[in-house]
């Protein structure tokens, strides 16, 4: 269950690095189109092998040296739109201007001093999701704040720098990445750590993302914004944990990281209580297992080993947990998974998984371990195991000493799992093939600042009569600058029709499997333009809409024809009512008034969707009125 903290007490700091991707015509440093693509479409591929570099300082960075443990081939699937700068065999061309001017003006949004010159540097990446085996990156400026309820925020930086390629599959040996992404701008902003709680940290991503999205620059839709979390706690250790993707997860990431700290340093202070050690020995014990009936073990065996090593006093620890569902033993496991093996055994969560009270008792006399201490085991390939467990008493040292400062990716329930150490200077070194921007003040005097998302829904509830909720959807939604141009382009259309043309009708028709991606500005206009006119009814702009996807060729006036609508002069439509009417007349004169909604049905039903119902009512009414007072 988790705890109620103090998180002042606890020394809590924590930042956020939010990565968003920018939504230019063409990628960093190439023309390529920033579309994403379907795999199905790739029409070659290519593998590389990735190992890590030497900084100008000579040094290697440790968490590149980390990755290069487990030699992996990395193969990338390409398109009709793929370039030779994407496949890392030309070299890069300047930076897209395009990119810089979005990146100038979330910069003055953020408060932030920007540098003279933007000079772009490598940061080592090896695993796989770069071609080159560097991610480039340029650091556009720093010293900036946001505000909040808590207090400023401080921005440490803001950089400009290109995606990285979509994994599409993981298989051990071979990773499978998709060029599409690769190499689409996006924005880096890391704040200082000035976040004090699990709700601050939210707090902060929501206002940097709303700033992000009121430029109307940026993309939208899922893996498109990514929050990195650096959480500590006193005692504890900085840790990053990357690839939070929802907002609502924030809090919760914050909450469980800091639960793992206390719970970890709880653990070192009773390790350090007691007699603990680990002496690194690893013993083969596969003889121990050959008539095993563990399904993993039987596998492993075919091929491989088993090898153990014995945690002196702590027995009952590496089974605790750490954050729900996850123990120190699945700290363990993950440093392990590093070289490749899928897991370990220990004993505090033995006899399992087939593997039998009378092998776990083999087990501790071959490792000469005492009730007080806990053995773990790994069956796998000789190498892979060794590696495994290897890593595996590296982690368990560090339980005696401190938290690990870590790299983590986060979890879909709030925990996270061990990625790789933290990197260092190392990582970073100049590129040498992209010359330096000049930032001159022309460029940041033409820089507009764009009106913010709760500016934009107050304007359009008081301007376009939208109700507050409708207001914001149309506010932060990704169609407002359509919205915008269709009212300014078609007179007498109600706002009201529009916005929820958008906030729900374009959902409604993705929902039932239509392409809305093909439908052009002007299709809208056009549709509105038809629906102003009297020329169709709003009821059936959804119609009309799925037709032009179907036909993009077509006008409103041309789909309204195919439906079976056709368009109705005013006079035909005055023509059809007189004449319903003076059919019912008997009713009207018993109804009066009264009977313009049942006559309304009837109406509608002959004009098919032709004419909007707002006109008809209105004629009808007129119409009622003459019959009921012909004098008039």
């Amino acid at each position: 269950m988790s705890r109620m903290y103090d998180y002042r007490k606890l020394g809590l700091i924590a930042g956020l690095e939010i990565h968003q991707q920018l939504d230019t015509e063409e990628k960093l440093f190439c023309g390529c189109p920033t579309t994403l693509r379907d795999n199905a479409d790739s029409n070659f591929e290519f593998f590389r092998y990735l190992r890590p570099t030497r900084s100008e300082m000579g040094e290697v960075d440790k968490a590149a040296a980390e990755e290069a443990m487990l030699t992996k081939r990395f193969v990338y699937k390409a398109y009709d739109t793929t370039c030779l700068v994407e496949n890392d065999e030309e070299p890069p061309r300047e930076l897209n201007r395009e990119a810089l001017g979005i990146t100038l003006q979330i910069a003055r949004l953020l408060n932030m001093r920007v540098f003279d010159e933007i000079h772009t540097m490598r940061k080592i990446v090896i695993d796989g999701s770069n071609t080159s085996g560097f991610q480039r990156t340029a650091l556009a400026s720093t010293s900036g704040y946001i505000e909040t309820s808590q207090g400023n925020v401080g921005i440490g930086v803001l950089c400009l720098e290109e995606e990285a390629a979509r994994k599409l599959e993981d298989n051990g040996d071979t990773v499978l990445y998709s060029l599409d992404r690769l190499g689409i701008p996006l924005v880096e902003i890391g704040t200082e750590p000035d976040i004090i709680s699990p709700a601050h940290a939210r707090e902060t991503a929501e206002r940097i993302g709303m700033l992000l999205r009121s430029t109307g620059s940026v993309k939208r839709g899922l893996g498109t914004i990514r929050q990195d979390v650096n959480i500590s706690i006193a005692r504890g250790a900085r840790v990053e944990i990357k690839g939070v993707q929802a907002l609502d997860l924030i809090e919760t990431i914050v909450e469980q990281e800091v639960q793992r700290q206390v719970n970890l340093l709880e653990i070192m202070d009773e390790l350090r209580s007691r007699n603990t050690s680990v002496p690194g020995d690893i013993v083969d014990v596969t003889d121990l297992f050959t008539r095993s009936q563990s399904k993993v073990i039987k596998k492993a065996l075919k091929n491989g080993v088993v090898l153990a090593v014995k945690l002196t006093g702590f027995a009952g620890v590496v089974g605790r947990e750490v954050q729900p569902g996850r123990r120190l033993g699945t700290e363990l496991s993950d440093y392990a998974k590093k070289s490749g093996v899928g897991g370990i055994f220990h004993t505090d969560e033995l006899p399992a998984y087939g593997i039998t009270e009378q092998e776990v008792e083999s087990l501790r006399k071959a490792v000469k371990a005492g009730e007080e201490d806990c053995v773990i085991m790994v069956a796998d390939l000789e190498e892979r195991a060794f590696g495994a467990l290897q890593m595996a008493i590296e982690r368990a040292r560090m339980a005696l000493n401190s938290v690990p400062e870590e790299t983590r990716r986060a979890l879909p329930d709030g925990n996270s799992a061990y990625m790789r150490p933290l990197p260092g200077a190392a990582r970073m070194y100049p590129e040498t093939d992209i010359p330096p921007v000049v930032v001159t003040t022309g460029m940041l005097d033409a820089v507009e600042l764009p009106e913010l998302l709760p500016q934009r829904k107050a304007r359009y509830m008081e301007e376009w009569g939208l109700n507050e909720e409708l207001a914001g959807r149309m506010a932060y939604s990704a169609h407002f600058t359509l919205f915008e141009e269709v009212l300014s382009k078609v007179t007498g259309i109600h706002p009201m029709l529009v916005a929820t043309t958008f906030m729900s009708t374009l959902p409604e028709l993705r929902r039932d499997g239509a392409d809305i991606e093909k439908l052009e500005p002007d299709h809208f206009v056009d549709v509105f333009k038809l629906v102003a006119s009297g020329g169709a009814a709003r009821e059936v702009v959804s119609d009309i809409l799925n037709t032009i996807i179907e036909h993009p060729e077509m006008t409103a006036e041309d789909a309204a024809r195919e439906l079976g609508l056709g368009t109705k002069r005013l006079e035909d439509v005055e023509h059809l009512i007189e004449n319903i009417v003076s059919q019912r007349l008997d009713f009207v004169k018993e109804r009066g008034m009264g009977s313009v909604g049942p006559l309304m049905g009837d109406v509608m039903k002959e004009l098919r969707g032709s004419v909007d119902g707002k006109t008809v009512s209105s004629l009808l009414e007129k119409k009622i009125k003459e019959h009921l007072d012909p004098d008039r």
